[in-house]
Parts: structure tokens; sequence; C-alpha cells
């Protein structure tokens, strides 16, 4: 009985779509990701100085803003990547289960 289950999952065309673009969008959010996280890490590594300079006549550096928009940036990625997965791939994986039990 679990073969045969499997065996309808694997063969829906809605169950190919969901895995084909879940898994692009999932590794286009992770390389966005990956780029501006080691690209600030990078930023660390080679331009302090950049990174120490004051952004005007206060005690703020440029590294505090950059730092945080990191921050902001990972809480946005994830909420862009839930809010798609709450109305696309719910929707895809509520066809596929309509067809298995069908």
């Amino acid at each position: 009985m679990h073969d045969d289950l499997v065996q309808k999952i694997k063969s829906d065309p809605n169950y190919h779509q969901l895995v084909k673009v879940r898994s692009r969008f999932g590794w286009a959010l992770t390389g966005l990701m990956m780029l501006v996280y080691y690209g600030y890490i990078l930023l660390i590594a080679f331009n302090k100085e950049f990174l120490a300079t004051k952004t005007g006549t206060g005690v703020m550096t440029w590294g505090m803003p950059i730092g945080l928009f990191v921050i902001v940036f990972t809480v946005l990625v994830t909420g862009i990547y839930v809010r798609r997965a709450n109305k696309q791939f719910d929707d895809l994986s509520n066809a596929i289960q309509a067809r298995v039990q069908a």
C-alpha cells in the first residue's frame, strides 16, 4: 500500500512542478543570501577602513547600517519564501493530495 501511494505521488505532474519550482526558488534565495552575507564578511576582511568610516558627525560608522541591512535582508528573504510557500507551494501540495486520495 505504501509503495502504491509513493508511485501515485511520483507520477503526479503537480508533484514534478512543485519540486522544480520550489527547488529553483529555494536555490535563488539561497544564492542571494550567500551573496549578501559573504559579501559582508569579505568587506570586513578586506576593507575594514571603509566599515570604520563615520557616516556623519556622530559615532555611527558604515559597518552598523550595512550589518543591519544583512539582518533585515535575512528576515525579508525568509518572509518572501514563507509567503510563496503558503500560496503557491501549498496549493500544489493540496492538488497532489486531492489526486492521490481520489
